[in-house]
């Protein structure tokens, strides 16, 4: 069975950092592309940015350029998300997802059939 399973969330203060981890079980992630979302309260679920199944395909939300980046270990079968200089706007939950699609990249909600359940990221002094 796939599943997606994220962690590395907590309460951080701005500026600062954190790295989420998006753990995959009962597939190759190899195969797949791979996006995080993130959905603050009271809004739509919104791409954050995308790798594809080689990392050689990246998409990021203008929002966060330069300062999160993507990567991912396909022997460990997990993908990374690193959050510097995190700001009070980056609050929400973070979910990845995946998509089986070779040399493909998008940030697109619908795009992805399976989401792990989310870890919250808390920006706050």
């Amino acid at each position: 069975q796939l599943q997606l399973v994220e962690s590395g969330g907590g309460l951080v203060q701005p500026g600062g950092s954190l790295r989420l981890s998006c753990a995959a079980s009962g597939f190759r992630l190899d195969y797949y592309a791979i996006g995080w979302f993130r959905q603050a309260p009271g809004k739509e679920r919104e791409g954050v940015l995308c790798i594809s199944t080689k990392g050689g395909i990246t998409n990021y939300k203008d929002s966060v350029k330069g300062r999160f980046t993507i990567s991912r270990d396909n022997a460990k079968n997990t993908v990374y998300l690193q959050m510097n200089s995190l700001k009070p706007e980056d609050t929400a939950v973070y979910y990845c997802a995946a998509r089986p699609i070779l040399g493909y990249c998008s940030r697109s909600v619908p795009d992805f059939p399976s989401w792990g359940q989310g870890t919250q990221v808390t920006v706050s002094s």
